[in-house]
């Protein structure tokens, strides 16, 4: 039994409440069809009532928050693309907080109705990738978290599985090398990644690296603590000479990839970390830092053909997403 939990609720303080689940749809769907009959025919309702719906808004912001074009349809005021952004990036800052509950929730519901179903327990480094091949296998139970608490977890028996990186291909450093040595885990490679640093369209600040985020006050948006994606950075600071209290916020933290680019894209920060893919889907450039291995550790007591299907899944997507590549791709370079 699969739980989806999602945000809802109502924003006021101006001429009538918003109802943000609503405004959100009626945005991404004029955002993406670039008309009202886009939008009707996309949220299943009629020209009418997308219209009343777009009006309501505006009406409640006082200001437009779409305008009509010659020959381009509507597209969004400055307005509606903004306030389109802030909920964009609630839902992913809260992202991983519904997945924990999530998971939480689902597992109580299964002992009540399928106490006899095996289901396979995997706390993971957050990874669009992963997630995406999660949602196909209806046998994995998926909890977002940190490279090394999803380690601890695995350790203490609350998972079966977990989904690792360190951000290098030089011998794992401590923690992690123990992770490798334990004789209650079998370590295999699950796919290769590009990281690199994010940016707002066109990099007005120029940066290229560490030195500069220092050097030019840039506002940094760093991952949690424990993260794999913050070990990485850490150490590029160490090599660079970089002292961490340099770095306007360093102690800024989000839990996913998707929350420091949605941070950049609305602008209240200037430059992060995270893959390829999330600095493409939210428009953002890109410097390539270079690659890594994430690695999904198991209990030797659990089958390895459970994990076999999804391990199977996520290499073949690998191969064919931009800023992928299959764990063998390393294999045969080296």
């Amino acid at each position: 039994m699969r739980v989806s939990l999602r945000i809802d609720g109502r924003a006021g303080g101006g001429r009538a409440d918003i109802a943000i689940g609503p405004t959100q749809a009626l945005l991404e769907a004029l955002d993406r069809t670039g008309s009202l009959q886009g939008v009707a025919e996309e949220l299943g309702v009629s020209y009418r009532s997308a219209w009343g719906q777009l009006a309501a808004l505006e009406h409640a912001l006082g200001r437009p928050a779409a305008v009509k074009t010659k020959g381009h349809g509507s597209v969004l005021t400055p307005l509606g693309a903004g306030l389109l952004a802030l909920l964009k990036a609630s839902q992913v800052r809260l992202g991983p907080a519904l997945a924990a509950e999530e998971m939480a929730l689902g597992d109580g519901l299964r002992r009540l109705m399928e106490p006899d179903v095996a289901r396979i327990r995997l706390a993971a480094s957050h990874d669009p990738l992963l997630l995406e091949a999660v949602e196909s296998r209806p046998e994995i139970d998926l909890m977002v978290a940190g490279s090394l608490d999803a380690l601890a977890r695995l350790r203490e028996g609350a998972v079966e599985a977990a989904g690792f990186h360190y951000g290098s291909d030089d011998d794992p450093p401590p923690p992690f090398d123990g992770v490798f040595r334990d004789a209650d885990l079998a370590v295999a490679p699950l796919f290769r990644r590009e990281q690199g640093l994010l940016f707002a369209p066109g990099n007005p600040l120029r940066l290229t690296g560490v030195e500069d985020i220092a050097a030019r006050r840039a506002r940094f948006v760093n991952r949690q603590r424990g993260a794999g994606t913050r070990i990485w950075f850490e150490r590029l600071c160490r090599e660079a000479g970089v002292p961490l209290e340099s770095i306007v916020g360093h102690h800024t933290e989000e839990f996913t990839h998707q929350a420091v680019a949605a941070l950049i894209a609305t602008g209240a920060a200037d430059v992060g970390m995270g893959t390829r893919a999330v600095a493409e889907r939210f428009a953002l450039d890109y410097r390539l830092l270079g690659w890594e291995t994430y690695y999904l550790a198991a209990r030797v007591s659990l089958p390895p053909a459970r994990l076999a299907p999804l391990q199977d899944l996520i290499r073949r997507r690998a191969g064919a997403v931009s800023g992928y590549a299959p764990p063998e791709a390393y294999q045969s370079e080296a």
